[in-house]
């Protein structure tokens, strides 16, 4: 059945943590929010409860190191939705918290590229023709890191800062590309937020973490685009 809603919005790694209450807060806003993750039982609960509260929500199973995956979530939207109005890049991992780059894991450093950045340039590109057909004006959110940032990146966790500045990379190259029809592309830091990967001593609840992404999906200016953002207003790089 395809829906009936003229809005939508597919949020990858959305059965919990900000991705599921970014899916929460657009299904409150009128969107048709589809909830991709790889864990199926996650992934099905997720979107059951907010079926339960009164909205429209939708599993679709999705791993974003698997490019077979991806074109299978792509075939399944198809089959529910004419259009995407919103991506959510959000699916990432952490998995070194107490590394240094001098004795730096090459194979985990892969890991993390394949989910951080191929991952996210994928889906972008399987989920394109979708956002093309976008009425309103699609709009593409990376979700990236304060650790991204060239200005003041440390050595902490080197991996995952490395591959969210690469993320950023990947929204200047798809925003300067995606310019006809235009395509808002923009990569936004959440801060650090009380999740299974923010840990529990974060300083940001999920819904504050949420906040400029929704922003960034609804309310922003369609211009702006190839930016980066935090707490609703542009940071640099």
């Amino acid at each position: 059945m395809t829906t009936e809603h003229p809005k939508t919005a597919f949020i990858t790694g959305a059965n919990k943590g900000i991705g599921f209450e970014v899916a929460r807060q657009l299904a409150k806003r009128g969107f048709a929010v589809f909830i991709g993750a790889r864990d199926i039982a996650k992934g099905r609960a997720a979107a059951q409860s907010l079926c339960d509260e009164g909205y429209e929500s939708t599993f679709i199973a999705l791993d974003v190191t698997d490019p077979l995956s991806i074109k299978q979530a792509a075939g399944t939207f198809s089959q529910k939705a004419s259009h995407l109005d919103v991506l959510i890049n959000n699916a990432a991992i952490l998995e070194d918290h107490g590394e240094n780059i001098m004795k730096l894991n090459a194979e985990l450093l892969d890991r993390t590229l394949k989910t951080n950045v191929t991952g996210p340039m994928m889906v972008t590109q399987d989920f394109l023709p979708y956002l093309q057909k976008s009425e309103g004006g699609a709009r593409i959110i990376n979700v990236s890191s304060d650790v991204s940032s060239l200005q003041t990146m440390g050595t902490y966790a080197p991996a995952y800062s490395i591959s969210k500045t690469a993320l950023n990379a990947i929204t200047k190259q798809f925003a300067a590309a995606l310019t006809s029809p235009p395509i808002a592309v923009n990569s936004v830091s959440p801060g650090w937020v009380r999740t299974d990967m923010g840990g529990n001593n974060a300083n940001l609840s999920v819904e504050q973490g949420a906040e400029t992404i929704v922003w960034l999906a609804t309310d922003a200016p369609a211009t702006e685009t190839g930016k980066f953002w935090r707490d609703k207003k542009e940071v640099g790089w």
